[in-house]
């Protein structure tokens, strides 16, 4: 009868403590995540607070943006857990890379490999001003190079949000879809948040990810659920399991 005044769960509260990060840019000084070793203990840290059991560090590989290498994330990766060893283990860090969808990326899957978060499952990305013009193209010869796009944040891509239909394209044309955590508490504004719900409401949702950059994001995680779809989300972050 009084189910209607039931407050919404703060996001913090839904991360059970076997949860499996998969999107994060916590290595320092390689993207526009943490800048120091510093800044990547405090959220390191935050994690563990919130019952992380593990933590796949995805930072940008974007050409003449964020020029990283497969070797110079696995180093920067190496250093960090040398300098923050309990933090490390505590996270069971571990790296991959965030790819920008291009022509650059092309280039670089046919000719060397990536940096995957497990397999053959490799974290993609596209601009937020438009899809990229060989979107298709690029996931077709993608996949015949053997991997499964997971492609970032669906929800955050405003021109998709007029048509929904694209994204039932975009998992027809073999894409996963990994949505943000803080999408759920309005992070990014209530449209990315109707937009997650819609998703995650019609199961096109497969795994989630913090996309952790800053403490902004870190406190964002005490605040309440916009969405409805709760047992959808809560289904979606238990999913994340697989890359254990």
């Amino acid at each position: 009868m009084f189910s209607f005044l039931k407050t919404k769960p703060k996001l913090s509260e839904l991360i059970p403590n076997n949860y499996v990060d998969i999107h994060s840019h916590i290595l320092p000084g390689i993207d526009d995540g943490a800048r120091t070793t510093e800044d990547s203990k405090f959220l390191m840290n935050a994690m563990i607070g919130f019952g992380f059991k593990k933590a796949i560090a995805t930072p940008h590989t974007i050409k003449n943006v964020w020029d990283n290498s497969k070797q110079t994330i696995i180093d920067t990766k190496n250093e960090l857990s040398s300098s923050l060893i309990t933090e490390s283990k505590l996270l069971n860090l571990e790296c991959a890379s965030e790819y920008f969808m291009d022509e650059n990326f092309v280039k670089q899957f046919n000719n060397e490999k990536l940096l995957t978060l497990k397999d053959n499952y490799v974290l993609v990305e596209m601009s937020y001003l438009n899809e990229p013009i060989q979107l298709y193209d690029i996931l077709f010869e993608l996949q015949l190079q053997g991997y499964k796009p997971v492609l970032a944040h669906p929800e955050r891509y405003s021109f998709f949000h007029a048509n929904f239909s694209s994204y039932e394209k975009l998992k027809k044309a073999g894409c996963y879809f990994q949505m943000n955590l803080l999408s759920s508490v309005g992070y990014y504004g209530k449209e990315v948040a109707h937009t997650a719900e819609k998703l995650l409401s019609n199961n096109l949702i497969d795994f989630v990810g913090s996309d952790i950059h800053h403490k902004k994001h870190i406190a964002s995680f005490e605040n309440k659920l916009i969405i409805k779809a709760t047992k959808k989300f809560e289904e979606a972050i238990d999913r994340n399991t697989f890359f254990n």
